[in-house]
Order: C-alpha cells, then sequence, then structure tokens
C-alpha cells in the first residue's frame, strides 16, 4: 500500500521554521519545545557562538571552543526541533516557501535570526586591512594580527620601525570596539610585559576612533562617558568626531585630522543585516533591518518573524540595541506568541 502525503498520516503540526541559531533563534526553539509544532532550525554554521565574548578570543584570553557549541548538541534536549546545516538565500512569503538554493523548505511559521555582518559603508576593499569581529574566523585572524604585531616588534631594528607595530586602531566606539579596544590595553599593560626583551609592552598605543560624539552612542549619556573614562583609565586614547575616510595596509586617513600610521587596524564601525530580509518585502532601515511591528512580525503578514539583529524595534525613544539579552526577551516573546 502506497503512503499518502495527504492523507490521515500526515503530521499536522505546525510547522515552524526558524533560520539562524544565533541567542533569537534558540530561545524560539527552546520556548517551543513543548508545544504541537514541528520546529526545523537552518543555520549556515554547525556551532552556536557567544558573541559577547568574540573580544577574548581575538584578544588571546579564550579559546575559540570556550565561547561556542554545537547547534545540535545545544538543542538535544528539544525533541521536536531539527537542525539543517545549510545556507538559505531567499524567503518567498507567497508560497510560504524558505529556499537554500533550489532546495524548499514549507513553513508555517517563519521566524527570521539572521543577524548581521560587517558593513564598510561601501568601502569593501578595507575588509583586507581591517577586520571586523563577527565569527571565530574572524576573531583567530584579528588575534593572529595582534599578536604578529607584537613579535615584529621585538624584531625590529630600530624605535622608528617599531612604532607602527605597535600602534593599534580600532574603528568603532560601539560595544565591540569598547570592548576590542580596552581588551587590547589589557594584554599589552598586564599580560605581555614579562614574555618580551626587545621593548616594553605597556608602550603599545591603542587608540578608539569613533565618528560620533561619544562611544556607546545607544546608551544613556551617564553609562557613555563611564565606558569612555574606563578606556582612559586603561590608557586607550579615545577619539572621537573622527570619521576615517581611507585605510591601507600602513594606517588610517581622518577627515580633517591627518593620518595615523598603524600596522593593526579592526573594524568596529558599522553593520549590515542579511541580504534575504529583502526578500520578505517589508520596510527596512538605513543597515537592512527589517522594521518589525511592536509584535515582532514583518508589518501585513503574521505568520513572519523577525528577532534578535536583524529587527529594528523602536522602545522608549531609542532602538532596541544589538546586544545578547535584548536577543534572548526577542526569542523568548516570540515563542510564547506562537
Amino acid at each position: 500500500m502506497s503512503h499518502d502525503p495527504g492523507g490521515e498520516n500526515r503530521d499536522t503540526r505546525r510547522r515552524v521554521v526558524v533560520i539562524g541559531a544565533g541567542f533569537a533563534g534558540l530561545q524560539v526553539a527552546r520556548g517551543l519545545r513543548n508545544a504541537s509544532v514541528e520546529t526545523t532550525i537552518i543555520d549556515r554554521q554547525n556551532h552556536h557562538l557567544f558573541q559577547p565574548l568574540l573580544y577574548q578570543v581575538a584578544t588571546a584570553g579564550l579559546a575559540a571552543p570556550e565561547i561556542s557549541e554545537p547547534i545540535r548538541r545545544a538543542l538535544r534536549r528539544v525533541k521536536n526541533a531539527r537542525v539543517i546545516y545549510g545556507e538559505v538565500t531567499r524567503v518567498d512569503p507567497a508560497t510560504k516557501t524558505v529556499w537554500m538554493g533550489d532546495e524548499p523548505v514549507p513553513y508555517d511559521t517563519l521566524v527570521v535570526a539572521t543577524g548581521v555582518t560587517h558593513s564598510y559603508f561601501g568601502n569593501d576593499e578595507w575588509a583586507q586591512y581591517a577586520p571586523g569581529l563577527k565569527t571565530l574566523a574572524d576573531a583567530q585572524e584579528i588575534r593572529s594580527r595582534i599578536l604578529r604585531a607584537f613579535e615584529v616588534a621585538e624584531r625590529a631594528e630600530s624605535e622608528e620601525a617599531r612604532a607602527p607595530w605597535l600602534r593599534f586602531v580600532v574603528v568603532g566606539g560601539g560595544p565591540t570596539g569598547v570592548e576590542l579596544a580596552g581588551a587590547i590595553a589589557e594584554l599589552a599593560r598586564r599580560v605581555l610585559p614579562c614574555d618580551y626583551r626587545a621593548f616594553d609592552t605597556r608602550t603599545a598605543e591603542i587608540l578608539l576612533l569613533e565618528a560620533g560624539d561619544g562611544v556607546l552612542n545607544s546608551y544613556v549619556d551617564e553609562l557613555s562617558e563611564s565606558a569612555r573614562r574606563q578606556l582612559e583609565n586603561l590608557g586607550v586614547t579615545v577619539k572621537t568626531g573622527a570619521r576615517v575616510t581611507a585605510i591601507d595596509d600602513d594606517g588610517v586617513a581622518i577627515d580633517g585630522a591627518g593620518r595615523i600610521e598603524a600596522k593593526t587596524v579592526i573594524w568596529a564601525a558599522g553593520v549590515q543585516a542579511s541580504p534575504i530580509l529583502a526578500s520578505l518585502g517589508a520596510p527596512q532601515d538605513h543597515a537592512g533591518r527589517v522594521e518589525v511591528t511592536d509584535h515582532l512580525h514583518v508589518p501585513g503578514d503574521e505568520d513572519i518573524f523577525v528577532v534578535g539583529d536583524a529587527a529594528a524595534l523602536e522602545r522608549n525613544g531609542a532602538m532596541v540595541p544589538g546586544i545578547a539579552p535584548a536577543a534572548i526577551q526577542m526569542g523568548q516573546f516570540v515563542a510564547s506568541v506562537i
């Protein structure tokens, strides 16, 4: 007897597809563990990443396995969830289908939790000189560059030759930039001084460049000022109103303020949402994030939610920041709505 896929044996549970296994995506799946749904998690990585500690990997404070966990392990107790390792290329809301290349994944409810990546504001050629920090591969690349700078400085034949290798520039005064600048300062001043003989690592210069008028601009003024004071106490030079106009292998140029010679430049200045969000047909902000409703729906389509960094949501007159606690809360909320 042949099986009729449309007959009585078909699983009639609601099909919930979650794109992305970051903080928000995992919270949705976990929040639905006791619901009568079939949850499918799709991610192009096979691991969940604890992004708030990426800067620690980038500055040699932690090893990569300490901040990552296989997605399947993270969800092994969620019996109604399956994991697909693959990359979503587009969404078709009209047919309620997620596409991974030519492979369709149908859904009844879709949760998009794709996060964001780096944005160089149209200057993508800067990426080779100033890596950003969003993945483990990024963190390992930045760590390699930082440690190599100290090694080259050890072998330099003069102070003049050593200086650009001991100058570290972080572009962007948001949470990632602040964390990185502070961690590099601690590495140079507290961790490495006893490890090098030809020079004093405490003489390293760490500069944080921010185009706006303060660091952590999405936070209240008191926290912004506190962060700046703490960075300066660590020995970081904070330059606000510093808009970078060029980056190359030897340093950065700042609008109206000349050039900084530095062999290590790290980008933390801008983010861009996943291009698949455009296929939702929803309004997007300047960074490509979807401008969601108060219930985190795509406007006009209550079967699609957008959560985490991919969502543009205003609360109390300010945009909800792209940080882990906000993503976790969004994921929990959407699970409760479903």
